[in-house]
């Protein structure tokens, strides 16, 4: 499978260029699965309080308009995070979007940020607290929303339920901490033995937002990175290598059953 990140500004004067580029980018590259930003589309409303209702329905109408226009992308998956009304309450929703089959809910984002510039827990629900495998076409993948990224335990669940490729990450992370989230992105990898693929939002005016989009081998090896001169990167997933890689240090550690301990005198 050819998977594409990316990193995109959400401001509308500069979104509808960098989506024209995506678009042309996705359709000569032939990528099978795009993954797109946390909340791609929309302000970042998490940065300030109180919440204010008319602020999020206009996010949830400008992100029903622009699922519309993903056909435009000319794949056959799309991934990604929007936000989502459900019961009179919100929530972080990721999403899987197919040629075939449209709109398909996947998990809400359960691990909130709750601090300046990202009031993450006074704007959204608590999601679902399971971390369980998805699909789409071919690939078997696990869903960690931005923060997720660090819930580690998710790693060695990933392992035992077996048949996770990669694990997808959409990110609204800022440009003064990229060099942990790569971290982190890597250790998702190298963990999992599966790719680890992430795409952020970028706002290069105000540097909050700091792009980096990143796709990593199961071994932990950098295979892109976007930046300003090359936002979209598009890589060959071989998912016959997760299966090799899934049986190798250090995965095997932690399969392996551990063996009986001799009994100790009383």
């Amino acid at each position: 499978m050819r998977a594409t990140v990316c990193e995109l500004p959400c401001q509308p004067v500069l979104l509808e260029a960098a989506w024209a580029a995506l678009c042309a980018h996705t359709r000569a590259e032939r990528s099978g699965l795009v993954l797109l930003p946390e909340f791609a589309f929309v302000e970042p409303l998490w940065e300030t309080l109180p919440p204010e209702p008319a602020h999020w329905d206009a996010a949830v109408a400008l992100s029903d308009a622009w699922q519309a226009r993903l056909h435009a992308l000319d794949t056959d998956w799309v991934v990604g995070a929007r936000p989502v009304t459900v019961g009179g309450q919100r929530f972080n929703e990721g999403f899987a979007w197919s040629r075939q089959g449209g709109y398909l809910p996947l998990r809400r984002k359960f691990h909130l940020p709750d601090e300046p510039g990202g009031w993450e827990a006074h704007w959204f629900e608590r999601g679902d607290a399971a971390f369980p495998r998805l699909q789409a076409g071919a690939l078997g993948f696990g869903l960690n929303i931005c923060s997720e990224l660090w819930a580690l335990d998710t790693y060695g669940a990933y392992a035992a339920l077996g048949g996770v490729q990669a694990i997808l990450s959409p990110r609204a992370t800022a440009a003064a901490t990229t060099a942990k989230w790569l971290a982190v992105g890597t250790v998702a990898a190298v963990r999992t033995g599966a790719y680890s693929l992430s795409s952020n939002r970028v706002d290069a005016a105000a540097g909050t937002y700091g792009g980096a989009g990143w796709a990593i081998s199961p071994d932990g090896a950098m295979l892109a990175r976007t930046t300003p001169a090359q936002p979209f990167c598009t890589v060959d997933l071989d998912l016959q290598a997760v299966a090799a890689a899934q049986d190798t240090y250090p995965r095997y550690v932690f399969s392996t059953p551990t063996p009986p301990q001799p009994a100790t005198a009383p």
